[in-house]
């Protein structure tokens, strides 16, 4: 974003020096990237001088020329062909003397040399106004007043100044400081918090108390059919206005920041603009349709060109500004080629409007549109400076253009916005910054940077925030807002540092991401990273989404990424459907990503309580287990390989999957599925999708997922102490049992009884073969179990292996009703 250093100054009386404006700016968060010396008109209009026609002939070789003679004030009078229709003798007219480098409108240049011009002799050119840069017109020379001084430099008529220029890099949040009001706002907030003991300065706006309406002859009705795209729309009428160039004070502000003059209308909307950081648009009223404003929405498909003699299809969400034949304005973004101002134009509708954000950036999005108008709307302005903006406007036009206010203010604004009260504790605020700054400072700033402090005490105080800093909407935002006028670099570095020490090593969190992504990629995993941003759509479409705990945007860029996700299988699925429509039909991938949860039971404005972010890792596994090859039997994945990387996962962080609980899945998205448990918390679920998932997604192959609760996985590592011992030198035996069991029994249930009833030389239970069938009775199953025995002392005899065995029967059997299968 370009602001002038000359139109700064006519907000804030402060005399400093560029460099030192920009240190102050880069200081409080408004970083000048950088800022240079320009010229407002290019060549500064070196060489161009007031010069006199002193007599002026048709060119005897060419119809549209003319041979003249000009007194510029030097020795003699100079020869000049010239083609402008409009020439005649006795002008006073800006002529380019020879060896002049002359700068269009359009970026050229050209130097002017003598010539001879069909057989007569120029030595220099009697210029129009896009010729020397000072606008678009190239209907015929400037003829200047008949008083203007013979010989005068162009510089000196057209007082033309040099400029500084900063290229602020505008974070999106700051929509208050897209303006040069903007701006200087915390100019002067950040200026008197250095000086406190000098007259504070204060910010200069332009008075509109002045603005009346003189006639009410011209009234166009204003009717809003989409007061959620369009909260608040204002306009009102002027006659018998003038179209004519802009004086050079407001073209000299306009080309600084980079913008051609164009005329005194086009040139105010502009200036309006960039002052205030609110658009305008200025309507030729006499091309409105039936005297009546319409903001509406068009059907899909309708075609509208617009001031680019470009033609548009529209699709059902473009907001548009119509009357009533049509479209005239894509509202916020860019005018009609039918509607707007020209030269002819007499009578005007002025419109100061707050558009929805989300609505003018999906428009500008899908017409890659990009204007200065949607730069702002797109960010947000402030809801109620429409009527100021609208009168700012009039008055320019008045004073420029003349003419009459000639309509009562139109004003369609069902829903004010009122502004935020916010309470702020100078405890917070110390304890946020880090050192005790004085509450009446601390005042001050907010009251500079135009909040209003309504009530304080010892404790705090509560502060109303301007409709312009939408983005301020807690405490901690008013406190950021402190500091930065403070000054992050006057927060001092304390002479002791003082850390939290613990005994216990913490686990490095991305120490252990990468080695568990490691030990997926050695197993053949390959790495997805999806969008946090996902469909508001599957919440209607799938139970396990909850509506209530939707984290919603409040500007999203697309329906497709209008909330944040909940989970991130539906995300990871969308991959693996992508993967499989470009034929990759056998997959393995693994995400690291974060989850959001709003609390539907809060009331807290505190986003750390209203909303809850959670770090999770997914795994996706489907199709064959090996690449088709000749000697390799095909083999599709399953449940069970799944479990065995998510117990590699747990044993490579040290973590035995054998010390939590596990229980059938409870996630309805699973066909059949297990989560392991510590503490009655999930710590992963895993299993086989269901088919009613799949079909949403059209996938027509068995896609396996687990999901672990990264956090509990920290916790456990966090908790988990490494034990190091030698590996045995004595043998290690195994013995095998069948037993019978009701349906209901888990092996899960089996393996735990086990380990608790031999804890000291049962090293591992297994399970080998699962059995229903006719041999055994209705309602039983059978296991097959390995039980692994050693002991670290001594070789086992076969009275202590079989003592043991007899004691893990006895409690498989009181506990389960577990019998031997003979």
């Amino acid at each position: 974003m370009k602001i002038s250093y000359n139109w700064l100054k006519e907000h804030v009386n402060i005399d400093l020096a560029p460099e030192e404006i920009a240190e102050i700016l880069t200081d409080t968060g408004l970083e000048v990237e950088g800022f240079e010396k320009i010229e407002t008109i290019p060549g500064g209009l070196a060489g161009v001088v007031v010069g006199e026609v002193v007599t002026c002939h048709k060119h005897p070789d060419a119809d549209k020329l003319s041979v003249t003679t000009v007194n510029v004030g030097g020795e003699r009078l100079l020869p000049i062909v010239c083609g402008a229709p409009n020439v005649q003798a006795g002008q006073k007219v800006l002529v380019a003397t020879t060896g002049t480098t002359l700068h269009t409108a359009d970026g050229k240049s050209f130097e002017i040399k003598k010539a001879k011009i069909r057989g007569e002799v120029s030595e220099g050119m009697i210029c129009a106004e896009n010729e020397l840069g000072l606008g678009e017109s190239h209907e015929g020379i400037m003829v200047l007043p008949p008083q203007v001084a013979v010989g005068m430099p162009a510089q000196e008529y057209f007082d033309i100044t040099d400029d500084y220029v900063f290229e602020i890099g505008l974070t999106p949040n700051r929509n208050d400081a897209m303006s040069h009001v903007g701006v200087a706002r915390d100019l002067i907030a950040a200026h008197n918090h250095k000086h406190p003991h000098e007259e504070p300065k204060r910010l200069f706006t332009a008075c509109t108390d002045s603005f009346k309406v003189e006639n009410e002859t011209l009234n166009i009705e204003i009717q809003v059919d989409d007061p959620v795209a369009c909260p608040r729309y204002s306009g009102v009428t002027m006659t018998n206005v003038k179209v004519q160039p802009s004086p050079d004070w407001l073209k000299n502000y306009l080309l600084a920041i980079g913008l051609r003059p164009i005329n005194n209308l086009v040139d105010i909307s502009n200036f309006v603009l960039h002052e205030t950081g609110h658009p305008t648009h200025f309507f030729d009223a006499d091309k409105i349709a039936g005297k009546k404003i319409i903001v509406k929405k068009l059907p899909a498909g309708t075609k509208f060109t617009t001031l680019d003699e470009t033609e548009r299809t529209l699709s059902e969400n473009d907001l548009m500004i119509c009357d009533a034949n049509g479209g005239m304005c894509m509202a916020g973004i860019f005018g009609g080629i039918d509607s707007g101002v020209t030269e002819q134009t007499r009578n005007i509708f002025i419109e100061s409007a707050f558009f929805d954000p989300k609505t003018i950036r999906k428009t500008a999005r899908l017409h890659a549109m990009n204007t200065d108008s949607s730069f702002r709307f797109e960010r947000g302005v402030d809801p109620n400076a429409t009527l100021y903006v609208l009168r700012r406007a009039a008055l320019l036009v008045k004073e420029l253009a003349g003419g009459e206010v000639s309509s009562q203010v139109k004003d369609f604004y069902p829903e004010p916005v009122e502004p935020l009260q916010i309470p702020v504790t100078y405890k917070n605020i110390d304890r946020l910054i880090g050192i005790s700054i004085e509450h009446d400072r601390i005042r001050d700033i907010l009251t500079f940077l135009g909040m209003e402090i309504i009530s304080h005490d010892a404790d705090g105080f509560t502060v109303e925030v301007p409709t312009y800093r939408s983005e301020v909407t807690r405490e901690a935002d008013i406190i950021e807002e402190v500091l930065r006028i403070y000054g992050y670099n006057n927060i001092p570095f304390p002479d002791q540092l003082r850390v939290s020490l613990s005994a216990v090593p913490q686990p490095d969190r991305e120490q252990i991401q990468e080695l568990t992504g490691n030990f997926l990629s050695d197993n053949g995993f390959m790495e997805i990273i999806n969008n946090s941003l996902t469909r508001a759509t599957y919440s209607a479409r799938f139970d396990f989404i909850k509506e209530t705990s939707e984290v919603k945007i409040n500007n999203p860029l697309s329906n497709d990424l209008g909330v944040m996700r909940q989970t991130l299988l539906l995300s990871g699925l969308e991959s693996v459907l992508y993967n499989l429509n470009h034929k990759n039909q056998d997959l393995k991938f693994y995400e690291f990503g974060k989850i959001y949860l709003q609390n539907p039971e809060t009331q807290s404005k505190d986003v750390t309580k209203k909303y809850n972010e959670q770090q999770h890792l997914a795994l996706f596994i489907t199709g064959q287990l090996y690449p088709e090859n000749w000697h390799v039997q095909q083999q599709p994945v399953d449940a069970y390989l799944l479990r065995s990387y998510v117990e590699g996962i747990l044993r490579r962080l040290n973590i035995s999957p054998d010390s939590l609980a596990a229980i059938s899945a409870t996630a309805i998205y699973f066909e059949t599925g297990l989560q392991l448990e510590s503490n009655g918390r999930r710590v992963v679920e895993f299993g086989k999708i269901s088919r009613s998932v799949l079909q949403h997604f059209d996938i027509r192959q068995p896609v396996f997922y687990a999901d672990f609760d990264w956090e509990l996985v920290l916790g456990l590592i966090k908790n988990n102490k490494i034990s190091y011992q030698p590996v045995s030198k004595f043998p290690e035996v195994r013995r095998d049992l069948a037993l019978l069991v009701d349906e209901s029994v888990t092996f899960a249930e089996l393996r735990k009884i086990a380990l608790d009833t031999e804890r000291n030389i049962l090293r591992h239970v297994g399970l080998f073969d699962v059995y229903e069938g006719e041999k055994i009775p209705k309602g039983k199953k059978s296991y097959a179990i390995s039980f692994a025995l050693q002991d670290d002392r001594r070789t086992l005899t076969d009275k202590i292996i079989d003592k043991t065995m007899n004691r893990i029967a006895d409690a498989l059997k009181q506990k389960t009703g577990a019998e031997l299968r003979k």
